[in-house]
């Protein structure tokens, strides 16, 4: 996330003075943006997919959409709760936990 930041950063100082730039790009004014939280929960899910695959190999199309589904901040939780899981069934028991 810090990455889409900085390039947003270093574009925005192309047009704008730096503090100007900084005041707008605050972490607690992005989090605000709809266009923010979209890309940090798609970056979220494209690291607990990876997490999943390479734990319990593919997993069926209807439990990645509920993981997909997730906020952010679900995603966030449920990656470190796959340390603990040691099945698919704990992945789905935690899904149905987050209802």
């Amino acid at each position: 996330m810090y990455c889409v930041a900085g390039c947003v950063e270093v574009l925005a100082g192309l047009r704008f003075e730096k503090d100007l730039v900084h005041q707008f790009l605050r972490e607690d004014i992005m989090k605000e943006s709809v266009i923010y939280q979209d890309i940090v929960q798609k970056e979220a899910f494209k690291m607990i997919n990876r997490q999943i695959k390479k734990r319990f190999g593919d997993v069926n199309d209807s439990l990645m959409t509920q993981v997909r589904n997730l906020s952010a901040d679900d995603l966030e939780d449920l990656g470190e709760a796959l340390f603990d899981f040691s099945e698919v069934a704990d992945l789905v028991a935690w899904l149905e936990q987050q209802h």
